[in-house]
Parts: C-alpha cells; structure tokens; sequence
C-alpha cells in the first residue's frame, strides 16, 4: 500500500463522518413537516418506507448533560440536562440510521433516523442531499445571519478612559 493511499483512506472516512454529522444536525433543527413531506416525495411514500425500517431501538425520551466552557474557550462545565428524543432504526438494505433530536418529538426523532439512514443509500442519498438536506442547511444559516445581524444592531460598546496623571 502506497504513503498516499495510506493517508487518503483516513481522510476519506473522516470525510464521509462529518457529512453525516452535519445533515445530522441539519434534519434535527428541520421542521417536522418539511422531513414528513421528504419522505412522501420518494417513490413509494412515507408509509411505505416507515413500514420497512426495522426500529433496533424505539424512540424514547431521556435527559442529556449539556456541558460549556467559559469565555467560549476555556475550561469545560456541566451547564444542565435537557430533554432529548432518540431513534435507531434498519432499511431492508442494511443502512442503519439514527436521530437525535431536542426535545420530546419522538415521531420527529424516527424521521431523522429514517431519513439519515436512506441518505447513506446510493438511490436515495444524492437526491435526499440535493432536495432537502442542502435548501435545509441554506435557510437554517440564513436564519443565523439574520439572528446575528439583529443582535449586531442593538451591541453596546463599552471603553475606559485612560487619565493622563
């Protein structure tokens, strides 16, 4: 095995990992009726797709530990819990997906984890990827944008005054 495809393996991989994190993270903010509305456009329809992933662990709902650090870089601290749905579930093909998502919505937790399991599948990932994981992504960075140029507005500049003794 050559030095270059040693290190091309590894960065590939890391690669295909933090795709998934990130439409993981896109499916989990989305809407409910916008992932529902996804899943109807696919051949076969929701009921048809939901009926065959095999649920390999059932949503639920338990608590997380959100941990931060102080001044956005420094030493990490436990902030508190909250409320997370999760869902595991397995396409007739094999391709297992998982979601993760804020709050109690389990139905919501069951749709990310069916969706995140059909975009790892070649008929269905370029698609799911193009028609809703990339619009999804757009608007979601719009709305931080737009959330931060509003914040932006109302900042308050604070300075000393330095006596010249």
């Amino acid at each position: 095995m050559t030095a270059s495809r040693m290190t091309s393996e590894p960065e590939a991989a890391a690669g295909a990992v933090a795709r998934r994190q990130n439409w993981l993270a896109v499916l989990a903010r989305a809407p409910v009726a916008r992932l529902e509305a996804a899943l109807d456009d696919l051949p076969g329809g929701r009921a048809t797709i939901l009926a065959g992933a095999v649920a390999l662990r059932r949503p639920e709902t338990g608590l997380a530990m959100v941990r931060g650090r102080a001044g956005g870089s420094g030493g990490r601290f436990n902030i508190g819990e909250m409320t997370v749905s999760r869902a595991v579930v397995r396409l007739a093909g094999g391709e297992a997906g998982v979601g993760y998502v804020a709050g109690r919505d389990r139905h919501k937790a069951e749709l990310v984890a069916v969706i995140d399991a059909l975009l790892q599948t070649p008929a269905h990932g370029v698609a799911l990827t193009a028609r809703l994981v990339e619009p999804l992504a757009a608007e979601q960075a719009a709305a931080r944008s737009q959330a931060s140029r509003k914040a932006a507005a109302s900042r308050v500049e604070f300075f000393t005054m330095v006596r010249g003794e």
